[in-house]
This record gives structure tokens, C-alpha cells and sequence, in this order.
């Protein structure tokens, strides 16, 4: 194998496949599942509040390039953004641009 080449074959083996297997296992284990089961209430429940975790710590301990944006640039960015979600009927995409508009203008002006 080309000495290039490996990288790839350790993100594939050590990132794909066993996040492929679990989502495998999820489809197989629900396929009998109602929508509105208990169980799946509590598995939204969870991937909600792990979604709103990481983008705490996103804007209250951010690293990197981010660091530099001020907090409080950081809290308008994420506030135009979920009023831009709300304001589009729910659009994921139209708050994702509304916030990183507000985002990159900020880091910009710095």
C-alpha cells in the first residue's frame, strides 16, 4: 500500500465503519418501533441535549480562531441565528447563515 494512502485507510477503519455499525444496529432495532413511543422521546430528549451542550461550549469556551470573537459577539451570533430559525419557519439553513453572517461580520470588523 502507498505510503500515502494509509491515513485514509485508518480514518476509514477507525471512523467510518464503526459509526456505520452502530447506525446499522439503530435501523435494524427500530424498525418495529411506533413514532410516538416512549423510547424515542427519550432518545430526542437526548440528542437535543447533547446538540445544546456542544454549542454551549462552543460560544462559552471557545478555542481557536472563534476565541477571538468577543463573547458577547459570540451570544448575538447565536441569538440572530435562532431568530433566524424561527423567523423562516424553521429553517436549519436560514438560521446556520443568519448566524454566521452576524458571526463573520463581527470577526471581520476585528
Amino acid at each position: 500500500m502507498s505510503e500515502a494512502l494509509w491515513p485514509y485507510l485508518v480514518v476509514i477503519a477507525c471512523g467510518f465503519l464503526p459509526t456505520e455499525l452502530w447506525r446499522l444496529l439503530a435501523v435494524t432495532l427500530s424498525r418495529g418501533l411506533a413514532d410516538d413511543s416512549e423510547i424515542l422521546f427519550w432518545v430526542r430528549a437526548v440528542a437535543s441535549a447533547l446538540l445544546a451542550a456542544v454549542v454551549a461550549k462552543l460560544v462559552l469556551g471557545a478555542g481557536g480562531a472563534l476565541a477571538d470573537v468577543p463573547l458577547a459577539g459570540r451570544l448575538a451570533a447565536l441569538a440572530v441565528g435562532l431568530g433566524g430559525y424561527f423567523a423562516a419557519r424553521r429553517s436549519v439553513i436560514a438560521g446556520l447563515v443568519a448566524g454566521q453572517a452576524v458571526l463573520v461580520g463581527i470577526a471581520w470588523l476585528r
